[in-house]
């Protein structure tokens, strides 16, 4: 029995350890510190909502626990039987059937209560101020500002993080695999509603410290929002394994003022326009390949590999493709090839992108085919 008693003992004094732990995880929630045990209040009403619900909910448990396990060891340690006590024989206690009926009631009506109106928060989508249209992709996000003068920004955001760091030749930095090319940028106290959808396959955008996470389904569109009280830089990742490079699907949101994000905007604006400047203009070889190699890498390279090898998709360097019919070459680009992972980039990259990346494709990994792709080209394979 004295056996009994200490390890009793020592598993009292490892939970009252953990407890202590877990408060003081609580106190560094904002900062998501490694080793963190508790959940984080994030920086948005939503997530504050979350965490006290979970934090009053976590400590009613805590309450009955120590109520039911209090009583157990108590009747262990002083009614054994070799104390001479003996057990009582009773039947049909009206009384103690009515407590452990309405008790437990009583406390699940008590959670039941929070927790609805937590929900009803979290699911009001109405009047948002900006929406934003966001489309998983294997293994990337689009973005789209969506205006109501039909003047919408909309770019792809794809992970930044160096192969070299990928594949342990170089010192992985302090945001591995969390580092997006373009982040999602939105205004400060702005109730912003995104509008979740995919293109391929099952995607989920998840934000923590924003308290979001939805689902992005194929056909469906799943909507959810944030309104961010802090300014400053939050990072997620796709959270519903999606295929090969699932990990490498990173979610970042810039929180600006809402000068800054007005200014963005004036920019992004700007990019989009002279874009469609570019679409008319003819560019030189070396002005193609540069642009490609950049398009390449950020959009080929996870299935071609970084030198046209091959991996999960098939090689560039040789291949029929790259070094055969320049029109079939372009079709694939533009539009896919059905029943395979290659995917069809015609709604993933503007022209002028398109016609860089097909260049470069013919033109490095020892292809050199000298031939030339144009966006004019591109536009007028699409028009048909």
């Amino acid at each position: 029995m004295g056996f009994i008693v200490e390890r009793l003992r020592a598993n009292v004094v490892y939970a009252a350890a953990l407890i202590a732990t877990v408060l003081s995880g609580g106190a560094l929630a904002s900062g998501s510190k490694v080793n963190q045990m508790d959940m984080s209040p994030g920086v948005t009403s939503a997530g504050q909502a979350i965490y006290d619900l979970h934090s009053a909910i976590l400590w009613i448990c805590v309450a009955i626990g120590v109520v039911v396990f209090g009583v157990m060891f108590y009747s262990i340690i002083y009614h054994r039987k070799s104390r001479g006590h003996k057990a009582s024989n009773f039947h049909e206690s009206t009384t103690v059937e009515i407590a452990w009926t309405v008790v437990p009631f009583l406390i699940l009506i008590g959670m039941a209560v929070p927790a609805t109106s937590t929900l009803i928060h979290i699911y009001d989508t109405e009047d948002a101020e900006m929406d934003i249209l966001i489309t998983g992709y294997q293994w990337k996000w689009k973005y789209e500002y969506l205006n109501d003068n039909g003047e919408n920004v909309s770019f792809f955001s794809n992970l930044r993080t160096p192969q070299d760091e990928i594949y342990n030749t170089e010192e992985k930095g302090e945001h591995y695999l969390l580092e997006v090319d373009e982040p999602v940028v939105i205004p400060v106290d702005t109730k912003v509603r995104f509008l979740v959808t995919a293109n391929d396959v099952i995607h989920s955008w998840w934000v923590p410290e924003l308290a979001v996470k939805r689902d992005a389904i194929p056909g469906f569109v799943n909507e959810t929002w944030t309104k961010a009280e802090e300014i400053g830089i939050y990072r997620g990742q796709c959270a519903e394994l999606c295929g090969k490079d699932h990990g490498f699907m990173p979610v970042v949101v810039n929180v600006v003022s809402k000068e800054d994000y007005a200014a963005w905007l004036e920019k992004k604006q700007a990019e989009a326009a002279e874009i469609k400047a570019l679409m008319a203009q003819t560019f030189t070889m070396d002005e193609l390949v540069a642009r490609g190699k950049n398009v390449y890498q950020g959009y080929c390279a996870a299935c071609h590999g970084m030198n046209g090898e091959g991996g999960l998709g098939n090689a560039i360097a040789g291949s029929a493709i790259a070094t055969g019919d320049l029109t079939k070459h372009l079709d694939i680009g533009v539009n896919g090839v059905p029943g395979t992972a290659m995917q069809a980039f015609g709604g993933q990259m503007n022209d002028v992108d398109m016609a860089a990346v097909i260049t470069y494709q013919r033109n490095a990994f020892g292809n050199n085919m000298g031939d030339m792709v144009q966006p004019i080209d591109v536009f007028n394979h699409k028009k048909g």
